[in-house]
């Protein structure tokens, strides 16, 4: 069976993350991506190297490891919107798309004539998505911004992070660019609720979708406690604010993370790690007064874990129903027996006759599987196929756009 998606239509003028971590989950799900960038420059994260891919005579390419990451199932058409008659191709092909999606800075749209009002004037069914840093209106509406100022801006590096008295103390960003990556999940459920909408009503709409209420929302457990209590969350490492043992533990091999998160689970560590009578002392009798006492909980429980190496503690408290387990690099994660059973690893043919590696979707489906039909596209690959297929223009035509400098072919 073809992916969920298939049959529809995707015009992405998005770059960098965001925008195009959204549309690959809509490729993967079977729909046909057109993914429109300028020529010679293309993606901005088409340069965000080392790594880059090589080609089959072991020599780097153009192609960043950053941009293969979010941009397989595309077909790239490299136009410049610039110009006139850039746009107007843009326009046609948002004719004959049900969504499109762009991340220019407010307004950006607007001044090539190819915002949701004039998008909605040649194609009333589309649904469009913005991604900007601040949302469509607002005192910052207007700014511009990336991952890492969201990161400080929106709070999140205020509750990670080592404590300020510890050593290592201070705020971290994530180690991965987790305001983009939410903000691009944000988008694809939108637009996925706006195709549904379309479907009982007939009728497209605009979709607004910031990288700084994405940060706002997904703190939301973080805000809950700041409401509840009036406290302001602090870093606490790598504890939990809310859950005790929920922590990293010192073992005779390294450290370990425990997550027991409720009574029964705290009850049958207790019983593992030989110390029954942890899960009736008044000090750890509940979760609340677990947290009362975390300090030292922490410190017990440490003592006990530092006699027996990661493994052997994972074993038994692992066949006690306490979920735990080592610490892993990626290269450790990537091997993991679960890792390997769901093919989270997974490879594409590229034009430069080499196998693109890249991780799973991790969406499953009983009947309509995610497809991994494309590798991330070169700049321009698709421009002729696209132009030729969708807008009926012939090669003369095709010709003296690029002559002209309108369009791009394969490599720019």
């Amino acid at each position: 069976m073809p992916g969920p998606l298939h049959g529809l239509r995707v015009l992405d003028l998005s770059r960098v993350l965001a925008g195009p971590w959204c549309v690959q989950n809509l490729g993967d799900l079977g729909a046909d991506v057109i993914k429109v960038e300028r020529p010679v420059a293309g993606d901005d994260s088409r340069h965000w190297g080392p790594p880059w891919l090589k080609d089959a005579q072991g020599e780097p390419t153009r192609e960043s490891a950053y941009y293969l990451s979010a941009n397989r199932n595309k077909r790239s058409v490299a136009i410049d919107i610039a110009v006139s008659e850039g746009q107007q191709l843009v326009r046609r092909l948002a004719e004959r798309s049900d969504v499109l999606i762009e991340n220019y800075k407010v307004g950006g749209m607007q001044k090539f004539g190819l915002d949701y009002a004039s998008m909605r004037a040649v194609n009333p069914h589309i649904v469009y998505c913005s991604i900007t840093g601040f949302g469509q209106d607002g005192p910052y509406a207007e700014r511009p911004g990336y991952d890492y100022l969201f990161q400080g801006l929106g709070g999140l590096m205020s509750v990670t992070g080592e404590r300020d008295d510890r050593p290592g103390g201070g705020p971290q960003k994530v180690g991965i660019p987790i305001v983009d990556l939410f903000t691009g999940m944000y988008a694809t459920v939108s637009i996925l609720a706006a195709l549904h909408h379309r479907d009982l009503t007939g009728a497209g709409q605009h979709i607004d979708v910031s990288l700084f209420d994405t940060v706002l929302a997904m703190s939301s457990g973080a805000l809950s406690n700041y409401f509840i209590s009036g406290k302001v969350p602090g870093r606490i490492g790598t504890s939990s604010a809310n859950i005790t043992p929920y922590d990293v533990f010192p073992c005779a091999d390294g450290q370990m993370v425990v997550a027991s998160a409720n009574q029964s689970q705290f009850t049958s560590l207790a019983r593992a790690i030989g110390k029954p009578e942890l899960a009736v002392d008044p000090r750890f009798t509940d979760n609340g007064a677990r947290m009362t006492n975390h300090a030292e909980l922490f410190a017990l429980l440490s003592e006990v874990f530092r006699s027996k190496p990661r493994m052997e503690w994972e074993e038994i408290l692992s066949r006690a129903g306490v979920p735990c387990g080592p610490i892993n690099d990626y290269r450790q994660a990537l091997a993991h027996p679960q890792a390997t059973h769901h093919g989270t690893k997974i490879e594409l043919e590229h034009p430069y006759g080499v196998r693109v590696p890249g991780v799973a979707n991790p969406m499953r489906f009983s009947e309509t599987p995610v497809e991994y039909r494309r590798a991330p596209p070169l700049l321009g690959q698709h421009t002729r196929e696209v132009l030729g297929e969708l807008l009926g223009l012939g090669k003369a035509e095709i010709d003296r756009l690029e002559a002209e400098k309108v369009i791009g072919s394969r490599g720019g």
